[in-house]
Order: C-alpha cells, then sequence, then structure tokens
C-alpha cells in the first residue's frame, strides 16, 4: 500500500463515493421522532450491508430498546493494534422546513458543499471513514489493523441504550483505541484533533409559592413573587467577576498548563472574530481567562430557559404560583456532574427565602475528558491529518459534550481520539446543514492514513 495508491483510488472513485453518500443521507433517520422509526430502522439496515459491501468480516444489527447499534469487526492480526471506530447514524429533525433552501432529505450540492440534515453530524464524517476503509481494502487487499465498528442511532435523543449495551459488550469491544469523527475543525484547512471535551450537568429548580395564581393588585407586595425570588436567587449563582459562587464548585478542577494556554493564545483567531460569529457586541465570562480558554477549559452555570406567569399576549396581572428555571453547567476536569448538582441543589436551598418550596430535578448530566496528546493514538491521528491536508495539526478542546466519549474511557479503560472533519459554520442541528466536500475528500484520506499510521 502506497500513500499514492490511495489518492489514486480516491480520484477515480469521487463520484461513486459522493453518490453514496447521497444515498445514505435520503432516509430519514430522526431518532427523535417515533414516526420515522421504520427509517432508523432502514438505516441500520443500509449501515449493515454497506459494511458488508466494503469487506468487514463480521457485520451485526443489535437490537435495543430503542434504536438498533450496528456492529462490525474485522481482525485478522495477531501482532497488530485494534481500533474501535465509532459513529451514529441517527439525525436531528428537520424543522422548521421553511428554513431550508433545498429539502432536507434531497442532498443537494451548491457551492463545493452538501446540503442535507445529518449531512456533518455524523453521516458524512462516519462515512468518510467508510470510505478510508475502502480504499485501504482495495489497494493494499486487507486492513493494516484490527478494526471494530460500532455505528448507533440514538445519539441525537442522548444514546439512552449505548451505555448499557456497550458494558454488556466489554469483551466484544476490546480494543487498543477509539476513534470518534464527530466534532469540528478549529478553522477552514486547519486539521484539528480535539483533545479535551467539557462534561455536563443539567437540571432545574422549580420555586413555589402562593397555592394558586392571585391577583397582583389585591395582593401584590404581601405574598411571595416566585419570578422574583427565581430570578434573585439565580442573580446570586455569579459574582461580579463571572465566578460561580456555589461552594466547592471549583474544588476539583484541574488548572490549564502554562503550555496550553501558550497553545490556545497561538491560534488564529481574534475576540472581534469570535464577536461576529456569535453576534454579541462584547465577551464576557470568568475574569482572568482569555474567551478560549473560558469556552474550552473552564467549567460555566448558565440559565438555559426561565418561564412561570402569565406569557401569552397582552397584559394578565397575576403573581404566579409558581415559576422555574432551567440550568446547564458545562463542566471541566476533575469534576464530577452528580457531585456538582448536589452542591447545586444545597445552594439554591440555602438562598431561597423560607417564604417559599423548592423543588430540584436532576434531568441528565457527562463527564468531561481530557486525552493527553502524547498518546499514540493522538499522534497517529497527528500524523494522518498532516498528510491529508499538507498543514499541520492543532490540538484544540470543545466547550461541548459528547457523553459516549466518558462511557467507552470509563468502560473499556483506552483512549478515545476526536478527529474532527467538520467545520464550526456547518449548520447541525439547523436549518441547512451542510458538508464541504473538500473536507468529506480529505476525510476519507484521513481515515485511510489514520489506519495505516497505527
Amino acid at each position: 500500500m502506497t500513500e499514492q495508491a490511495i489518492e489514486t483510488y480516491l480520484n477515480e472513485n469521487k463520484d461513486r463515493f459522493l453518490e453514496e453518500l447521497k444515498d445514505f443521507l435520503r432516509i430519514p433517520s430522526v431518532s427523535a421522532d417515533p414516526s420515522h422509526d421504520g427509517d432508523t430502522k432502514r438505516c441500520a439496515k443500509w449501515v449493515r450491508d454497506h459494511l458488508l459491501s466494503l469487506g468487514m468480516e463480521t457485520v451485526e444489527i443489535h437490537e435495543t430498546d430503542g434504536h438498533p447499534i450496528v456492529y462490525a469487526a474485522h481482525c485478522k492480526h495477531d501482532d497488530k493494534p485494534t481500533v474501535l471506530l465509532y459513529g451514529h447514524y441517527d439525525v436531528q429533525p428537520p424543522d422548521p422546513l421553511e428554513l431550508w433552501h433545498s429539502q432536507p432529505f434531497d442532498p443537494t450540492v451548491r457551492d463545493g458543499k452538501i446540503f442535507a440534515r445529518g449531512a456533518t453530524d455524523d453521516k458524512g464524517q462516519v462515512f468518510a471513514h467508510f470510505k478510508g476503509i475502502e480504499s485501504l481494502f482495495k489497494t493494499n487487499g486487507e486492513l493494516p489493523i484490527n478494526l471494530k465498528i460500532v455505528i448507533e442511532g440514538e445519539e441525537e435523543v442522548g444514546s439512552a441504550n449505548l451505555e448499557r449495551w456497550v458494558s454488556e459488550h466489554v469483551d466484544l469491544l476490546e480494543c487498543d483505541s477509539v476513534v470518534i469523527s464527530d466534532s469540528s475543525m478549529f478553522a477552514p484547512g486547519v486539521p484539528s484533533i480535539t483533545y479535551g471535551l467539557r462534561g455536563l450537568m443539567y437540571c432545574e429548580v422549580t420555586v413555589i409559592g402562593p397555592s394558586h395564581d392571585l391577583h397582583s393588585g389585591l395582593y401584590g407586595g404581601a405574598v411571595p413573587n416566585p419570578i422574583n425570588v427565581l430570578s434573585g436567587m439565580i442573580a446570586k449563582l455569579h459574582d461580579e467577576n463571572g465566578h460561580v459562587t456555589i461552594p466547592g464548585f471549583y474544588d476539583r478542577v484541574r488548572e490549564l498548563e502554562a503550555e496550553e494556554r501558550a497553545a490556545f493564545a497561538s491560534l488564529p483567531i481574534t475576540d472581534e472574530e469570535f464577536l461576529e460569529e456569535v453576534g454579541a457586541a462584547n465577551t464576557q465570562g470568568e475574569e482572568g481567562f482569555s474567551t478560549l480558554e473560558r469556552v474550552w477549559a473552564r467549567p460555566t452555570l448558565d440559565c438555559n430557559g426561565i418561564f412561570g406567569g402569565f406569557m401569552g399576549k397582552g397584559a394578565k396581572t397575576v403573581i404566579p404560583s409558581q415559576a422555574t428555571a432551567k440550568i446547564s453547567c458545562r463542566l471541566v476536569p476533575d469534576q464530577d456532574p452528580e457531585e456538582v448538582a448536589k452542591q447545586m441543589e444545597e445552594y439554591l436551598r440555602e438562598v431561597a427565602p423560607d417564604s417559599v418550596k423548592v423543588e430540584f430535578t436532576v434531568f441528565h448530566g457527562g463527564k468531561p475528558i481530557v486525552v493527553s496528546r502524547d498518546n499514540p493514538t493522538v499522534q497517529a491521528a497527528c500524523r494522518a491529518l498532516q498528510k491529508s491536508w499538507d498543514a499541520e495539526t492543532v490540538f484544540i478542546r470543545s466547550g461541548g459534550s459528547i457523553p459516549v466519549v466518558a462511557t467507552f474511557t470509563e468502560l473499556l479503560e483506552v483512549p478515545c481520539v476526536l478527529v474532527g472533519l467538520g467545520l464550526s459554520d456547518d449548520r447541525l442541528h439547523s436549518p441547512n446543514e451542510k458538508f464541504d466536500l473538500d473536507n468529506f475528500f480529505h476525510g476519507i484520506l484521513t481515515s485511510a492514513y489514520l489506519y495505516a499510521e497505527l
């Protein structure tokens, strides 16, 4: 096998690869909508059949209490490492449909980009690996490593059944490392490895005052107003310097190394460019940290929604009986979401006046992850990206959370390497989701080079 042979094979088959990707994207495998359950099953079968066509030795569909998991394996070498490739075939709902410039499940190519739901999240990125694997089979006659593949159908609804399935199949999934392409590059033409993810704790707090809604003229000023009380409680969650005030919140936070801070500072982005992207007037956050440090490597607390009382058009003079806020915390190593939830609940109950009742509910969470940049798989991915893009690979963190990474790390006890092929403006989860075809084809080369490097 030579790199030239792989590149030649890719160039000779580009049109076919693109048409096959379109077939994959046409399946409306929306995991959150029960009316599409038949489509998710059809998509799982499509993935199974395609992996069989590539030459994978074992390909199986594993049923769960939700959507199926596709498992494949090709392990021919006693003396080679074993890699587990993870991805997902399910997609977000396409709504609102009127904002799409083309039909979400009718893949359309415009200006060198393919537009469809799932184009970058995650079908396009997964399919780049499938074609990289095919390229190795066709040019080498065999894979240079042992390869296992897990493609699930519930990532967009929280991977509800994946953790249990992985825990029941640890021996089947035994490997040396996990490779995931379900993230973004730092910038166009800048190959990137994501070595850190923030964790998540998501909760809801409800403040209950009177037994029923009251007329604000007859009772205002004499009874607690849950909206006023809840607003005051939320205001006490940060101080004037942007620090979270919950006792113990920062106790486990792993501080950034000086080398990492220097690496972040060297990346080609300014606050002005960041503000232009998000459409805000100014940055703000925890004092003493840069914008990238705040979104990649510092913990946060944000109110994601607040509601109560009259919310219709016009006026209604009412004191509501209760008010609710949804709050999320993005966590960094070595914070634990369960511990943070307990800290949050204790503090909110402490700052609430005795005149109201507080209800606290935790919805879900995920643990933060940082992978050593010196890990052999990370270094192999670094070399593969550099060969594919002919550019230096940068190491980045992500402010988001991918709970499956913690699942694999804890249950399989191996590192996960995130090789992002998307871009930050790919509109994942939004109308007009896209995938740059240049990234798709570079991703195929990257995949083939990565397995060869390993």
